[in-house]
């Protein structure tokens, strides 16, 4: 059986609300489910605001629509988002809010509290196992254990290594913790930056394998003792540990797929909303006012991520592959067939058009 696919089209004289009100509607029995269930059902909405420069991302009055759709449903909704391993304005949860709120998303605009999910520095993380050719174990924030109703908000737009990102790169590096990333970026051990290094301690005490130690008055990682872990990412607030971003891209993909397949196998109710306005050649996370690669198609929803994600590639694609950075790049498809094959979702879908 197909999985359904919602898409209300952004058409000339439509805005982005009544576009976004369409398609909620049409979705109201998926959003039943976030019922008030005694004291009221907690239900996490994910999405990335971008980094400082970025203007692509998700607007605060697009996301109180379904803020305010799901307190009518007596649910407790709340944004939430966690901290990036990259310099910019999210690395920590301080500088995170506030540029969370210059960008409008404060909970009198939002209508509910934004979150940073993993802690101030990035340090709430716990390990889930799972058995995957790439991963045995994910990295994420204590709430993935206890979330049990989530809405993905994501925005679609290109990407460096995975050519195409939609709502699996936001669950897949979005719900992971700063040590998950560095799993998903990379195979290399991290090493340390002496430059930036001010010996403060923080990487030994909380490296598990004990592979960081003092040399010559600053930090140093033992890639003999060293299992990638990426915990002293989270520790170090200095910029100081290097991470290599030069990885198979094929891998990448998969990596992300197994991922967003563990965390969601954490989580009882989730929908996916995928916004295709403003898509730009790189993710929000590097992107500024960049130009758009294809133009303004509208809005997709689904419960199955893979299906949705699929749906919005094939028609952003159809004249053409706007993702491929002149046919380099095609990790997405790969992406795609790996998702299938581990169970992140189908790939056949039916797309019913609101």
């Amino acid at each position: 059986m197909k999985s359904d696919v919602y898409y209300s089209r952004l058409e000339k004289g439509k805005n982005r609300e009544s576009c976004l009100n369409t398609l909620l509607n049409r979705i109201k029995d998926f959003l039943s489910e976030f019922k008030s269930r005694g004291v009221g059902t907690f239900v996490g909405i994910k999405m990335t605001i971008g980094d400082k420069a970025n203007t692509g991302y998700i607007k605060p009055e697009l996301v109180r629509i379904i803020v305010d759709n799901l307190k009518k449903r007596g649910a407790k909704p709340f944004v939430f988002d966690t901290n990036v391993i990259y310099t910019g304005q999210r690395q920590n949860a301080v500088d995170h809010l506030n540029l969370a709120y210059r960008k409008g998303f404060t909970p009198d605009n939002i209508g509910c509290p934004y979150i940073i999910a993993d802690g101030v520095f990035g340090t709430d993380s716990r390990i889930i196992k799972v058995d995957y050719k790439n991963i045995k174990e994910i990295r994420v924030p204590s709430l993935v254990s206890v979330l049990e109703d989530l809405i993905v908000l994501s925005h679609i737009t290109g990407h460096l290594f995975s050519g195409f990102a939609g709502s699996i790169k936001n669950v897949a590096m979005g719900m992971a913790s700063r040590a998950g990333k560095q799993v998903q970026h990379s195979s290399v051990m991290p090493a340390i930056n002496t430059a930036n290094c001010t010996m403060c301690g923080c990487c030994i005490m909380i490296c598990p394998a004990s592979a960081i130690s003092e040399k010559n008055e600053k930090a140093f990682i033992d890639s003999k003792l060293c299992i990638g872990c990426g915990e002293c990412i989270s520790a170090c607030k200095f910029d100081t540990v290097n991470i290599n971003w030069r990885e198979n891209t094929n891998v990448f993909a998969e990596r992300m797929a197994e991922y967003a397949c563990g965390i969601l196998s954490q989580i009882k109710r989730k929908v996916f909303i995928n916004f295709a306005f403003d898509i730009t050649e790189e993710c929000d996370c590097i992107s500024g006012d960049d130009p758009k690669i294809v133009e303004d198609a509208g809005i997709f929803a689904s419960k199955d991520i893979l299906a949705l994600d699929k749906a919005c590639f094939d028609m952003l694609t159809g004249k053409g592959d706007a993702f491929s950075r002149n046919g380099k790049i095609k990790t997405h498809l790969h992406q795609f067939e790996y998702a299938r094959k581990i169970g992140v979702g189908k790939l056949d879908y039916k797309l019913v058009e609101v």
